[in-house]
């Protein structure tokens, strides 16, 4: 056993390493649609899944997201979005193995069928009840209410990327009820079951080893980090803490 410490920008990266060795994505990646909802965690997806089948060229993750939660000190809007998104690129929609540059969602949604996939991250998790739940800021759902159209509607599967640092403890549903009120303000919430893929599903999906959260946070940088005991095959949990200390010098994210 060992223990790992992981930044949230280096609990990307590994999250989107093993979104490549899915044997849904690896099965889908060449034959059907995979569409990667832009997201700071999905930037890191995209890039991963990109460069797999040569097209990362034009890619850049500082602009992939909408909605996106920032210190006071940035400017957004109250849809928590940045006052300029002209260097928004769109989604990453890939189909047959071919980027669809320029993109979206909204242009493939009413055409995925049952095979295909939509990435998708999420604001919060309760890892034990396996639910998500998304931030709304728009007045139509978003992203997440156009995705689940085709997820419940054609059985498209949905993949929900998220890292550690975003666990709660309170039952999603519950938070949902309190965030869209009447009575509130600010963001709604939409709550979704899908396959949820943490730093611990990671980790077992890559090294075929057990991970637990076993403390977290810090500071100069290391805030919203996570300790992870990793245990398993002696063999194994050489090959991962090599590839996880390299993947734990992932440099912070930045939108610029």
């Amino acid at each position: 056993m060992f223990q790992i410490l992981l930044t949230p920008s280096a609990g990307k990266r590994l999250i989107a390493k093993a979104i490549l060795e899915h044997k849904a994505i690896q099965e889908a990646l060449h034959s059907k649609t995979i569409v990667i909802v832009a997201g700071t965690t999905n930037g890191y997806v995209a890039e991963e899944l990109l460069k797999s089948i040569g097209q990362e060229k034009g890619f850049d993750r500082k602009q992939f997201f909408r909605g996106i939660t920032l210190p006071p000190s940035f400017k957004a809007t109250e849809a928590g979005r940045l006052p300029d998104e002209s260097s928004f690129p769109g989604d990453v929609v890939i189909v047959n193995g071919t980027w669809q540059k320029g993109k979206t969602l909204f242009d493939c949604v009413d055409t995925l069928q049952k095979g295909d996939i939509i990435i998708k991250g999420a604001n919060c998790i309760d890892s034990n009840r396996k639910r998500a739940g998304i931030l709304i800021g728009h007045p139509r759902g978003g992203t997440i209410a156009a995705a689940m159209q085709a997820v419940v509607g054609r059985r498209v599967k949905l993949i929900i990327p998220v890292g550690l640092e975003k666990r709660v403890t309170e039952d999603i549903d519950t938070i949902a009820n309190l965030l869209n009120s009447p009575d509130s303000t600010g963001p709604r919430m939409f709550p979704v079951s899908g396959e949820i893929l943490t730093e611990i599903e990671a980790i077992e999906l890559l090294f075929g080893l057990k991970a637990t959260l076993v403390a977290a946070g810090g500071v100069c940088g290391a805030e919203g980090s996570i300790w992870l005991a990793v245990e398993g095959d002696p063999h194994k949990l050489t090959h991962a803490k090599r590839l996880l200390e390299e993947i734990g010098q992932e440099e912070q994210f930045q939108i610029a």
